[in-house]
């Protein structure tokens, strides 16, 4: 495993930051502009969905934290109806991977919320993210961002249990009243 981002990496560094002025690929077929999100969102980023079609890269499932996507996926998709009654108007996930394959996730997870593609990792480079490389491929390390109004108020990292992450999220926005903000 390699990580590519800084070793001086700080959760602290990422708050109050604002998300930059990046469009990426949307699998609702439209571009976000991660700078123009409104109001309070959920941002998860994550290395990689499993495809039914395709083995993962060898050595992905040795990386601490890189298993757990899909039930992180779903964990959202199963609380994105109480997420928006506490206050947050969007969640999105992140990977690498590309819109059309995250298409079919969506479609295969009944996802209620798009996944935004980002192979370049220009997310990473911007705000100093973590990645590490498999295969050659490189991936995001496991990460989730509350923002509002574009700027992020709260990081969740080296994230444990990926399927019990949106229900943390969720007690973090219900414990900080964000719909009194």
């Amino acid at each position: 495993m390699n990580n590519n981002s800084s070793t001086d990496h700080r959760v602290n560094s990422l708050l109050g930051r604002r998300l930059p002025a990046t469009a990426l690929p949307s699998t609702t077929g439209v571009d976000v502009d991660l700078s123009s999100l409104a109001g309070w969102c959920v941002l998860f980023i994550y290395p990689r969905t499993g495809n039914p079609n395709e083995p993962a890269p060898e050595g992905l499932s040795d990386v601490p934290g890189a298993r757990g996507c899909t039930p992180q996926a779903c964990g959202f998709r199963d609380t994105r109806n109480q997420l928006a009654e506490s206050g947050i108007l969007s969640v999105f996930g992140l990977s690498t991977q590309a819109s059309t394959y995250q298409q079919e996730f969506v479609e295969r997870m009944s996802l209620n919320y798009p996944l935004l593609s980002d192979p370049n990792c220009t997310l990473a480079s911007s705000l100093g993210l973590k990645t590490f490389d498999v295969e050659g491929q490189t991936f995001y390390a496991r990460t989730t961002l509350i923002t509002q109004e574009g700027r992020v108020v709260k990081v969740f990292e080296d994230i444990q249990d990926p399927g019990a992450n949106a229900s943390e999220v969720l007690v973090w926005i219900v414990e900080n009243k964000l719909t009194e903000a």
